[in-house]
């Protein structure tokens, strides 16, 4: 018998929650709204204001730290930590932007911008490890919605930076270091473990397909008012209006856990009798909600019955116990079982090649732009936001679909997008009039897509336990393939041409061709690389979303 370490309370709550302190960790985007002013008031040089880039992204992607200790504390003491990182480190920056302390040392902004970022991390991962605990069984669109309204905070930031701050980049930084650890120290009671879903309430997907529903609308809305500020003058009240419409947008999430409370399902004795039995009877089959063989599952929220060691010494001797045997895939792994494997480490390239070169058009996207004759690139940056919001959403709803219904791994579908990825550098580099925005709208989706698909992957090949240090490790693969793919490849092509052109800055097709062909050989490797990995690990999504049925098979000699 095991017992649920958590109450019955339901999950929703926490998820909610969870969407107003992602939207907090995407702090580290806000980095252009303010690195002017740091560069115009402290005198730093370009260079300077580069490598204070380079901390903003270290900052933002180092979460070992914030992995181990999702295992050893409580969500809530991580959040803590965040919270207090987020005050201090954007606290500094403010005092120097401010000249409130003078002369501050270049090293002090540095180290200050890497504590102010890495609350991305502290806040980011508590949230994802518990929200995917609680939702074990939709690990994929929980994935996607979380790092969905990731990718919006972006636009969130810049909507208030625009319409409420009136672009004031020290009033932004007293935002985020007031107003960050605001919104953590009230949501962090409310994300906790709770009774894993099931996946067997008829409502359940349907308050998914409302939250869905929901961040779709913001990002339309976010999308909208961003194009409609270019080309209009918003007074006060207006941009107020607007601020507060965006506000209540990201609150609708709070609607689920509200209705279930107002309306409560009401289920007479013996319904209730058959609906016991039945969980019951999922946790004793489902390799999703019980306990793996080697470790507690779902970050110890089953404990087995207490045993003396004697005991246990007794029983394997007797051959009623087995001795532990190191985790098959599925199971949970720590995290120095699960870094010596392939699949770890195929999956971990996989995932860099796709972000590493959708990061380089990303970081450059507005010198490709002006290079290829746009003058104004703000709402390019607006697109390939938007559509990156879409390829997150989109990714964990269409691989959870598949992996449910035809047990097709994830994986499968990171090859799709990096497939789709090859076409669009291709097209990039091709610099046919009418289709750059078409080119940055695909490549915006294929991007997301890894983000969305990693994450569910990570939990299911190596479990839930140590799901914290794995997932970001793998998201290491980000800032690497940033320095390797945008800082040296990126760079050292565009001040090839730019010395070419006798300028500083580069105009025409050839800046970024060569980048973009590179770019295109990289993701057709990652497309292999995922069908190799996608092959591999299918007998385990046929054993997790088929009812076992490959442990069968494979003890029946098939």
């Amino acid at each position: 018998m095991v017992a649920l370490k958590e109450g019955s309370r339901p999950p929703w709550v926490g998820l909610a929650a969870a969407v107003w302190v992602q939207i907090a960790s995407g702090n580290a985007y806000t980095f252009p709204l303010y690195s002017h002013h740091l560069k115009s008031v402290l005198g730093l040089s370009q260079q300077q204001l580069t490598i204070l880039g380079v901390a903003n992204d270290i900052g933002e992607n180092v979460g070992i730290l914030p992995g181990i200790a999702c295992n050893k504390y409580p969500p809530w003491a991580v959040l803590l930590v965040g919270a207090f990182t987020s005050f201090f480190g954007y606290g500094v920056l403010w005092l120097a932007v401010t000249r409130t302390v003078h002369s501050m040392p270049y090293w002090v902004l540095w180290i200050a911008l890497c504590i102010a970022t890495n609350s991305s991390a502290w806040l980011g991962t508590p949230i994802l490890v518990t929200n995917m605990r609680n939702f074990p069984l939709s690990r994929g669109t929980v994935a996607g919605l979380l790092k969905g309204y990731a990718g919006l905070s972006a636009a969130v930031f810049t909507e208030v930076y625009t319409l409420v701050l009136d672009k004031s980049s020290p009033t932004l930084l007293l935002l985020l270091a007031l107003g960050i650890p605001t919104v953590d120290l009230l949501m962090m009671y409310l994300i906790r473990p709770c009774t894993p879903a099931s996946g067997e309430d008829s409502a359940e997907h349907c308050h998914f397909l409302f939250v869905q529903g929901a961040s779709l609308t913001v990002a339309v809305y976010l999308l909208t008012t961003t194009v409609l500020k270019e080309v209009l003058s918003f007074g006060n009240i207006i941009s107020y209006i607007l601020v507060v419409i965006m506000v209540l947008l990201l609150a609708a999430p709070l609607a689920i856990p509200i209705k279930m409370t107002l309306f409560p399902a009401k289920r007479n004795k013996s319904s209730s009798e058959e609906l016991v039995g039945e969980d019951e009877t999922n946790l004793a089959t489902d390799p999703l909600l019980t306990a793996s063989s080697s470790t507690t599952y779902l970050g110890s929220f089953y404990e087995p019955e207490d045993i003396s060691e004697v005991d246990l010494l007794i029983a394997v001797g007797e051959g009623a116990v087995k001795k532990k045997k190191k985790p098959r895939r599925g199971e949970d792994f720590k995290f120095r079982e699960a870094v010596v494997k392939a699949d770890f480490w195929l999956l971990w390239i996989v995932y860099f090649f796709g972000v590493g070169s959708g990061v380089t058009v990303l970081n450059n996207l507005a010198q490709i732009g002006v290079s290829l004759g746009v003058e104004n690139t703000t709402i390019l940056l607006s697109l390939f936001s938007f559509c990156n919001f879409l390829g997150r959403l989109g990714g964990g709803a269409v691989s959870e679909y598949f992996v449910r219904s035809k047990t097709i791994p994830r994986t499968f579908w990171m090859g799709v997008a990096q497939t789709v990825m090859v076409l669009t550098f291709l097209l990039y580099a091709s610099a046919l009039n009418g289709t750059l925005y078409a080119a940055t709208a695909l490549l915006g989706i294929c991007y997301g897509f890894q983000f969305a698909i990693m994450i569910p992957t990570a939990s299911e090949l190596f479990g839930l336990k140590h799901f914290g240090i794995i997932f970001n490790f793998m998201q290491l693969g980000n800032p690497t393939g940033a320095f390797l793919f945008s800082g040296l490849l990126a760079g050292q092509v565009y001040d090839s041409e730019a010395d070419k052109q006798l300028g500083s800055s580069c105009l025409g097709p050839s800046c970024f061709r060569l980048t973009f062909l590179v770019l295109a050989g990289i993701c057709g490797l990652g497309t292999l690389l995922s069908i190799l990995l996608t092959l591999r690990i299918r007998p385990v999504y046929q054993m997790l979303y088929a009812g076992g049925s490959f442990r069968i098979a494979q003890s029946s000699g098939h």
